[in-house]
């Protein structure tokens, strides 16, 4: 049997580096094999491995993906959602974006209502889902402690979603986005990028409606959600009304 090579620490420093590539990668498969190997976040590589050893007892005899999530979607989308980071049991475990928890449960089931999805169940990476028009990404994409990432750890992932968005911005004309950390995530993004965006900056809230300007001349349409987190779907704060309004809204803009 062949020993396997070392890891040596300039290994390490290079995986850590990955986010600075992405401003070269040339494909959206590109940008997610940079994500699915970056190491750049010590504190977040350490949690989402540790969750995929010791395990949920409900998920105990299945292998987790342990890594970090690529996005998830249709690479000419005309909308984006914006999430916030991948679950430690849902997307760390299956390796797909809000897939295998609760929150996945049901904004999958409202993407299928409102025509993005054609299942409204997303189960597994390989259970045969596909999105139409629609690609869902996150300013995070590691699972945070907590479900809390702290700054620092958003700006340095943060290239890789920038990137994301130049390589769909033929196509793209509507973000959604799902709670105040992605939006403000979001916002830092596209005033960095040349997008008009106001000072101070909108406010996110359910609802909100901010329509800006590139200095190409394109416009991007951000609309508000709240995030579809068991605490505001349990108590009512998120109905899947209100979801699906702001889908249905999305698809009509863009579209328009």
């Amino acid at each position: 049997m062949t020993d396997a090579p070392l890891r040596t620490s300039s290994d390490d420093r290079a995986r850590a580096e990955r986010p600075l590539l992405a401003a070269g990668a040339p494909t959206l498969r590109a940008v997610d094999e940079l994500v699915t190997g970056c190491f750049a976040c010590p504190r977040l590589v350490a949690w989402r491995e540790e969750v995929g050893r010791v395990r949920r007892a409900a998920f105990r005899d299945e292998e987790y993906w342990a890594r970090p999530v690529p996005s998830f979607g249709d690479p000419a989308a005309q909308v984006v959602v914006v999430g916030l980071a991948p679950a430690a049991h849902g997307g760390n475990r299956t390796g797909r974006m809000f897939t295998g928890d609760r929150s996945g449960d049901v904004l999958f089931a409202a993407l299928h209502r409102t025509g993005f999805a054609s299942s409204p169940v997303s189960v597994r990476a390989d259970d045969g889902l596909e999105l139409r028009g629609v690609r869902l990404v996150a300013p995070v994409h590691c699972a945070p402690p907590d479900n809390r990432p702290t700054p620092d750890e958003r700006r340095r992932c943060a290239p890789y979603l920038a990137r994301e968005l130049e390589l769909l911005s033929p196509t793209v004309r509507v973000a959604v986005v799902l709670g105040g950390f992605g939006w403000q995530a979001l916002m830092s993004t596209l005033t960095e990028q040349g997008w008009a965006v106001p000072r101070p900056r909108p406010t996110f809230g359910h609802g909100a409606a901010v329509r800006l300007l590139h200095t190409d001349g394109r416009s991007l349409v951000v609309l508000g959600c709240y995030h579809v987190s068991q605490q505001n779907t349990f108590t009512g704060r998120l109905t899947p009304e209100m979801l699906d309004a702001v889908l249905v809204e999305a698809r009509d803009l863009a579209h328009a």
